[in-house]
């Protein structure tokens, strides 16, 4: 019998300082711009780094801290660094490893806004990328190492496909050429799966999700395992091997060891980019962390009940949902995520987007929104929303078709949510039925008995009109 704390528990009380002034149970919000010194040496020492107080709230915050310290325990990481937003966590992950030159090879199923900033952001600074079509497919991720590479970058769960990352395997592949594995976390949460337990060396989250919960807040988390060693090959990290001035003549590498990285993207990175959560959020974040558990497994077993209903109906041709047996992915889930595949998944309607039109306007449980995450079931057509910047080409080879919908299941009761979801699919039959009555009667009209004749002159056959409208 182990005396480690179990997840419910370190979610509740991990990384918890007592308050010694008051005694208040829950950490208060520090919600200030700076902090006192108590004299002019004090001062001096916090800005040297010699003393670990506070000094300005872009640098660091007691209740911003609080949730560090929960987070970095939860993922089995060795620090994490509170940010603003998803997008914050990524660009400072990036940035505290990339310089101008540099290249980074990345699954090509992610959120799209990190393609953008891969592909764009980045790109203007000298950055080169290049995506891993099949994240499964280990050789490609080897072959597309360049000497330059600084960095493989997937996500345990993709948006919107629910593709299971083979963490392991990748890590493995990118640890031998020397670069370390960044992942992002946010749709599997550390309850389902932490990353650096299987060979991952950093992990991000957008906190605005699944931890939170709630919807009410953004935020961003990088964690460093702490686990890859920046030493090894000091020519390629000499931002974090080379003396500094303002830690004496000392490298990072020097002064902070396995901790040289996270310690460079908080101080150099996160501090002068400015990317500061309010302690606000991190409050509304830290409450919804603190029931973390008992929501992912309710989400994720209701995604995984409506997956296998949305898989048995007839207007639905596929159902990309790693817990369903049927899945290509379905080895991975039970792998890497035996407490479930996540929320967030996609299904597409053989009518094409006219069909995905009729459903998402018709269901009424589900919010038509731009989100994931949240304790209320969530539903969108990325093909004209967050795809749509895409070319019909690029979309089609990620499987993104005009009938795909994504859905992030809440954690409402699983059967108000199929009911939902049936409404959705009447209102598919019924402009189908509609689309059938148009056809037929424009069908009628023009099989006139001259045309007809015509056509049997020239040997042709004239359809049934029931053929014409193309039933399943």
């Amino acid at each position: 019998m182990t005396d480690e704390p179990g997840f419910a528990t370190e979610q509740v009380h991990g990384g918890f300082l007592p308050d010694t002034t008051h005694g208040a149970r829950v950490p208060a919000i520090h919600m200030s711009s700076g902090f006192l010194f108590d004299d002019f040496d004090q001062a001096r020492d916090r800005f040297a780094g010699t003393d670990d107080g506070y000094t300005y709230t872009r640098l660091g915050n007691p209740t911003n801290a609080d949730v560090e310290r929960r987070v970095a325990l939860l993922e089995r990481g060795a620090e994490a660094i509170l940010v603003s937003s998803g997008q914050a966590a990524a660009t400072v992950a990036f940035l505290g490893l990339l310089q101008a030159g540099d290249h980074v090879v990345s699954a090509r199923s992610i959120y799209e806004g990190t393609r953008g900033l891969l592909t764009q952001n980045l790109g203007r600074l000298g950055i080169e990328v290049d995506f891993v079509a099949d994240a499964r497919d280990l050789d490609a991720w080897a072959a597309a190492v360049r000497p330059n590479t600084k960095a493989f970058f997937a996500e345990t769960i993709p948006n919107p496909k629910n593709d299971v990352l083979d963490i392991a395997g990748v890590a493995e592949t990118a640890h031998p050429a020397g670069v370390p594995l960044i992942v992002d976390n946010t749709l599997a949460t550390p309850y389902l799966v932490r990353p650096v337990e299987h060979g991952a060396d950093i992990v991000v989250h957008s906190a605005s999700k699944f931890l939170s919960g709630h919807g009410s807040g953004l935020g961003g988390v990088v964690v460093d395992g702490g686990t890859f060693d920046w030493s090894a090959s000091p020519e390629r990290w000499t931002h974090l091997t080379s003396p500094e001035r303002s830690l004496g003549g000392q490298s990072h590498v020097d002064r902070y060891g396995t901790r040289a990285y996270v310690v460079y993207a908080r101080d150099v990175v996160s501090s002068r980019i400015g990317p500061t959560p309010s302690p606000f959020n991190a409050f509304l974040l830290r409450q919804g962390i603190e029931t973390l558990s008992l929501r992912v497994e309710r989400h994720s077993a209701n995604a995984l009940a409506i997956a296998e209903w949305l898989d048995q109906q007839p207007e639905v041709t596929s159902v990309d949902h790693a817990g369903l047996a049927s899945s290509p992915y379905h080895d991975l889930a039970q792998r890497y995520l035996p407490r479930g595949a996540g929320s967030v998944f996609a299904f597409t309607l053989a009518g094409g987007e006219p069909a995905a039109r009729a459903f998402i306007d018709a269901v009424q449980l589900f919010s038509r929104m731009t989100h994931l995450g949240d304790v209320r079931s969530l539903i969108l057509h990325p093909a004209t929303t967050t795809h749509a910047g895409r070319t019909p080409e690029e979309r089609a080879e990620q499987g993104i078709g005009d009938g795909l919908i994504r859905l992030s299941v809440g954690i409402e009761d699983v059967a108000d949510l199929l009911r939902d979801l049936e409404r959705g699919l009447a209102a598919v039959r019924g402009t189908a039925a509609a689309g059938r009555e148009a056809r037929l009667a424009t069908a009628t009209d023009v099989a006139t008995p001259d045309v007809a004749t015509a056509d049997l002159a020239l040997g042709h056959t004239v359809p049934a009109p029931h053929l014409i409208v193309g039933d399943r």
